[in-house]
């Protein structure tokens, strides 16, 4: 299948160049490039058995028996985006990833998929670890099946219990536990490998040796912490490599006592999750956040069940929550988890000023890195998987494509 004249997202540094690609057996096999005033037909491109396929040349055409149109998509001029990727998401369309049942997993991954939202990392909350292993089961049947109408699922985002009290957030206190390297092995070892981002507050006992022996195996990620600036630096040295949910569940930064994000901002191997829905995050601090951590700033939603429901009750972790407008808030007021999909923290971000090409990279080759995916996703890049974002300039959503088949909306 060969997809023509359109502009194509390249990445934060290049953004969008003219031109098409092709896809062959679910992944991008080549990208072609093309002043906009050349616009190309199926008549532009031929294929020859033997010589193998070569647009743009007269060549193969002298030999008819030679010729052979191929599946051409026209894109008129549209925006090309990789699939975005939601490496921190509860929920949607009153499933849970915590509920441990898979038709409401796939159900998620349905959402997301007709969203824009081609992979995804579902999060779990901060339970006990026998419900953890049910959770994580359910996921890996979700990989193994890896059904077409979904998102893929490329990880397990484990988010608790390894958390500071004091800065629990929506977290259920009821099961917080000390960090604890043997609990996350045999996680990790009964999901096949899945997590691929552990949580913990460093400024908890054994948190270090914790963060050292977890980091081998996937991304530690600082997160619901009052750790200080040396209790964090000490973090980063082990090997934690990412903070959770960026200015939430964690102290602010001050210029006496910049604490987590000071130390995190300072490392260029860090990188920096952010709730862009406009209500965890003021703008102005969304614009400082991708100051601070220049392409190193991983878009998320963490939407609960409650994404793309209407107002009312929802659980979450075990606690009663309540969704007004996009607003999700606990019993006491504490803003719980969001009520916004990725794509639309992708547009936020670009509404507060981002350049889009920033907040693309943000939503796609990041997350991608933070889950050790980049190597086949994030990217319109060769040899890549094929799932992209047909869009228009503004970046609103016109067709999604999952290894190169139209999805249904």
């Amino acid at each position: 299948m060969r997809f023509l004249n359109a502009y194509i997202f390249r990445n934060r540094k290049e953004g969008f160049s003219y031109g098409g690609f092709e896809v062959e057996n679910g992944l991008f096999s080549r990208l072609f490039f093309y002043p906009e005033n050349e616009k190309k037909t199926a008549s532009d491109f031929v294929f020859d058995g033997t010589a193998g396929e070569n647009p743009l040349t007269d060549e193969n055409r002298k030999d008819p028996k030679a010729v052979k149109a191929l599946d051409v998509v026209d894109l008129g001029g549209a925006y090309v985006i990789p699939g975005l990727i939601d490496v921190h998401t509860h929920g949607n369309s009153r499933a849970d990833f915590s509920d441990a049942d898979y038709d409401g997993l796939l159900r998620m991954g349905k959402y997301l998929l007709s969203r824009g939202i081609t992979s995804f990392a579902p999060a779990s909350m901060t339970l006990p670890p026998a419900r953890l292993k049910e959770i994580y089961a359910v996921a890996k049947r979700l990989y193994e099946e890896d059904p077409e109408d979904s998102a893929r699922l490329l990880g397990i985002n484990m988010e608790g219990p390894f958390f500071s009290e004091k800065r629990k957030g929506a977290q259920n206190a009821a099961y917080l536990l000390a960090p604890d390297f043997q609990i996350f092995q045999e996680l990790y070892e009964e999901s096949g490998g899945l997590i691929r981002i552990a949580c913990v507050a460093p400024e908890l006992p054994n948190a270090l040796d914790f963060i050292r022996r977890a980091s081998d195996l996937c991304t530690v990620s600082v997160a619901h912490t009052d750790a200080d600036y040396e209790q964090a630096r000490l973090a980063f040295e082990a090997g934690a490599r990412q903070v959770t949910h960026l200015f939430n569940a964690m102290p602010g930064l001050h210029h006496r006592n910049p604490g987590v994000i000071g130390a995190a901002a300072e490392r260029t191997d860090v990188r920096a999750e952010l709730i862009c829905d406009g209500i965890h995050v003021h703008e102005s601090a969304v614009r400082v956040a991708f100051q601070l951590f220049p392409g190193r700033l991983c878009l998320i939603s963490d939407a609960a069940r409650c994404l793309g429901m209407p107002d009312g009750t929802y659980e979450l972790g075990g606690q009663e929550t309540f969704l007004s407008g996009r607003r999700l808030t606990l019993k006491d007021g504490t803003i719980a988890a969001s009520a916004t999909d990725l794509y639309d923290c992708m547009l936020n971000a670009v509404s507060f000023g981002i350049p889009k090409e920033e907040a693309i990279h943000a939503a796609t080759l990041v997350p991608a890195e933070a889950v050790g995916r980049e190597p086949e996703t994030g990217s319109i890049e060769e040899g890549k998987r094929a799932d992209f974002v047909v869009c228009n300039a503004a970046l609103q959503r016109q067709r999604v494509y999952r290894e190169g088949r139209l999805c249904e909306s």
